[in-house]
């Protein structure tokens, strides 16, 4: 009966980004300047404040105070085929919800080497809601998981070659995921439904070093440290016919036991993965700057995941105290290609093509996380309004080849695409 409470384990995976421009479970969405060129030169350039995500140390390079901030919209969609598993359903696909992700920072000169700021921004994250008459709900329904992270940073440049920065993390996860549970496991009929709410608060790091090559040549490096959480809440069980009150007849359960029906306390620990972001980019002309870059994740820290849920009668201990899945991710790179052309001294054009390949595998792929290797094609401008005000937009079409979900009730091919949409303004006094 293993396979049934497998629903539970979401929650410590933080669910699936399949929407999103960054492959696993992280998001790419910090900053519309840099989407714009597929965040090719993301470690090495310095636009304006959101840098501080990007890399630290390029906040030295910053003039003025600067405050900066936005939104970037996501409209995915997906297509389910050649679904099978002995429970019946339907394989509508599209379970991504339109959503939005905010991001915003400010940094200020303290004085010629020094500069200080604060940044705000979504690093991990997913919405997503399956039909409740899908095939696989009994794997995954509705996901609703954010990590929302405070970056207070420091830069410091040595001359003008070499600057470093750093900023400690505070972030904090909250999560809601909901599947369904078949009652004829228990001698009943319908389906129960599994509601996990928890969150917790976890802190770490990011650091950079920026360094001037040449006059033309620019090469940066950013680390984003690991980041431990302990999710503490509550697993709620509930409806369906069997689980209501005492187990009916059946075989394989002793009568007279209590159902599952009920709340649990829920604990389980998950780690954020570090990642090292590389980039160098160079100015070929006045008017034309190229960007090449590249980001390892160390995915692997995902290699399972375990919850505790207290306070179960123990007849049911054995498949719903303690629940183990393994995940088998894999250690990723992702590389990206990117220029930026100035139009004239109010615009600025950009475009950028990257490929991200995915942690998992037809064998380990879930409905929660379906994601695959994908491409990603951008394109991006820059408005001067003025000398103080600077409005950029990037738009972002992502491809991702098709995957193969393989679990133990429930099989299909899923493919995902997406439409992106940046947008930020910046202020600089």
């Amino acid at each position: 009966m293993m396979y049934s409470h497998k629903m539970i384990l979401a929650a410590s995976i933080a669910a699936a980004s399949s929407q999103l421009m960054a492959n696993g479970l992280s998001l790419n969405e910090q900053s519309a300047s840099s989407a714009g060129s597929a965040y090719a030169g993301r470690a090495s350039s310095a636009d304006n404040a959101s840098v501080l995500y990007g890399n630290p140390a390029a906040m030295s390079r910053l003039k003025r105070a600067e405050v900066s901030g936005g939104l970037a919209f996501i409209d995915a969609s997906t297509d389910i085929s050649d679904a099978s598993g002995p429970f019946p359903g339907t394989n509508d696909g599209d379970m991504v919800p339109f959503s939005a992700v905010p991001f915003g920072y400010y940094v200020t000169p303290i004085n010629e080497k020094l500069h200080a700021g604060i940044g705000l921004y979504v690093p991990f994250g997913v919405e997503s809601d399956y039909e409740d008459s899908f095939q696989g709900r009994y794997h995954g329904l509705n996901s609703l998981v954010q990590v929302v992270t405070i970056q207070p940073t420091i830069s410091y440049a040595f001359n003008d070659k070499v600057s470093v920065g750093f900023g400690p993390t505070i972030n904090h996860i909250e999560g809601k995921l909901t599947s369904a549970l078949p009652n004829v496991l228990y001698g009943g009929s319908g389906d129960a439904d599994v509601d996990i709410e928890g969150d917790d608060i976890g802190y770490g790091y990011n650091l950079g070093v920026l360094v001037a090559v040449s006059d033309r040549l620019d090469w940066g490096l950013t680390y984003h440290s690991k980041v431990d959480f302990t999710l503490e809440g509550d697993t709620t069980v509930s409806g369906g016919n069997g689980l209501l009150g005492p187990v009916p007849p059946n075989p394989m359960i002793p009568t007279g036991l209590p159902g599952l029906n009920g709340k649990y306390d829920a604990e389980l620990d998950i780690t954020m993965p570090e990642s090292i972001d590389t980039s160098f980019s160079f100015q070929a002309t006045e008017e034309l700057t190229l960007h090449a870059g590249a980001t390892w994740t160390r995915w692997s820290r995902l290699e399972g995941i375990e919850v505790e849920n207290s306070g179960v009668h123990p007849a049911y201990a054995a498949d719903f105290g303690t629940v183990s899945e393994e995940l088998n991710w894999e250690d990723t790179w992702a590389v990206a290609i990117g220029g930026a052309y100035q139009l004239n001294p109010d615009w600025v054009l950009r475009a950028g093509y990257a490929k991200d390949r995915t942690p998992t595998s037809d064998m380990d792929r879930t409905v929660r996380i379906p994601v695959s290797d994908r491409d990603i094609v951008t394109l991006g401008a820059g408005w001067n309004v003025s000398e103080d005000l600077t409005l950029d937009a990037a738009y972002a079409y992502i491809d991702e080849k098709e995957g193969r979900v393989s679990q133990q009730t429930y099989s299909a091919d899923f493919e995902n695409s997406a439409h992106g949409l940046a947008l930020q303004a910046t202020y600089r006094f």
